[in-house]
């Protein structure tokens, strides 16, 4: 295997806050260890059409405490096919970057995945998504600042609903993985939320309200997770027909769960994985997510960390169960 000289750095997918942290972390540890270090603009859209500039520490200084990425973000639809990825090896041969770090989610990891299997390239991975998916890390960058976003949210709300005496369904981040709705939920104090790991029937949606009807209780805040077949609207629909006499309200968060300024948690995580993406290749490590798991710094291959499957602790069902009676 060739000397790796020249690293590339990219963010891709959604953004999530810590994204800069990690670009920080990647540029200064790589710098410090020797390699040149080079910023691609826009994900492997950037890596396609040359968007490519050198990075010195100048580049990342002041950055740490922003969220988004200096970098851009995008999702590439071309980077998914053959000439999309040819072009993008192409860039790489032309630019002489020798590996990549790309600091992205599920989507971008399987593409990093792909892409080093198909070209025999040194890809290393950090796990920047807000939802928490990514299998083998306890946490991913962004996840507990948008889960204090959402907690902050749902404070405001609350004074509201009960100053109104409404139920609120509030809709949340988090694909197909419940972590931020389930946690958020215990954090807020909410009643309840209904999450894919546990799903929710009416039945259970009537228990949540005829629990608050036994507390004489008329507002409430049900936590939902994101989904196009059943989310927040869906189950205010149900509510209004099934208990008419229930003032209901939706509140679908948004991307405003992905903006802010990262949190010390967040800034740690993204700044001890960036660190690790540069000892890991100078160890030799090839096509790995670098995660944290139980206060350890962990090498996760692909293959392992875009597993659909991250088991949720289905203990906290039962804390924010017995909680909200």
């Amino acid at each position: 295997m060739a000397k790796i000289k020249t690293i590339g750095v990219l963010t891709s997918g959604g953004d999530a806050p810590g994204m800069n942290a990690a670009i920080r972390a990647v540029t200064r540890a790589g710098i410090c260890n020797g390699f040149n270090i080079k910023g691609i603009y826009r994900g492997y859209e950037g890596l396609i059409h040359g968007e490519i500039k050198p990075f010195t520490t100048e580049n990342v200084s002041g950055i740490i405490m922003h969220g988004g990425t200096i970098l851009k973000t995008a999702r590439s639809k071309e980077f998914m096919t053959p000439e999309g990825m040819a072009k993008a090896y192409e860039t790489m041969k032309r630019e002489e970057i020798d590996a990549l770090v790309v600091i992205g989610g599920n989507g971008s990891l399987t593409g990093a995945r792909i892409f080093a299997a198909e070209y025999d390239v040194c890809c290393v991975g950090l796990p920047g998504t807000i939802d928490n998916d990514l299998y083998g890390t306890d946490s991913t960058i962004g996840y507990d600042t948008t889960m204090n976003t959402i907690v902050d949210c749902v404070d405001r709300i609350r004074d509201t609903a009960q100053s109104h005496e409404r139920i609120f369904f509030v809709e949340v981040m988090g694909r197909d993985a419940g972590f931020l709705a389930q946690n958020s939920a215990i954090a807020s104090g909410a009643e309840a939320a209904i999450i894919p790991e546990d799903s929710t029937d009416v039945d259970q949606l009537v228990r949540f309200m005829e629990r608050g009807i036994r507390k004489s209780k008329k507002s409430c805040i049900v936590i939902v997770s994101e989904s196009p077949k059943c989310g927040a609207l869906y189950y205010a629909d149900r509510v209004r027909n099934e208990y008419p006499d229930y003032d209901v309200r939706v509140s679908i968060l948004g991307h405003l769960q992905r903006g802010g300024r990262p949190t010390a948690h967040d800034r740690i995580l993204a700044s001890r994985t960036g660190v690790g993406a540069i000892e890991a290749i100078l160890q030799g490590q090839r096509n790995v997510m670098v995660g944290v798991r139980n206060n350890e710094v962990v090498y996760v291959p692909f293959a392992d960390a875009v597993r659909t499957d991250k088991p949720l602790d289905m203990k906290l069902i039962k804390v924010l169960d017995e909680l909200s009676i």
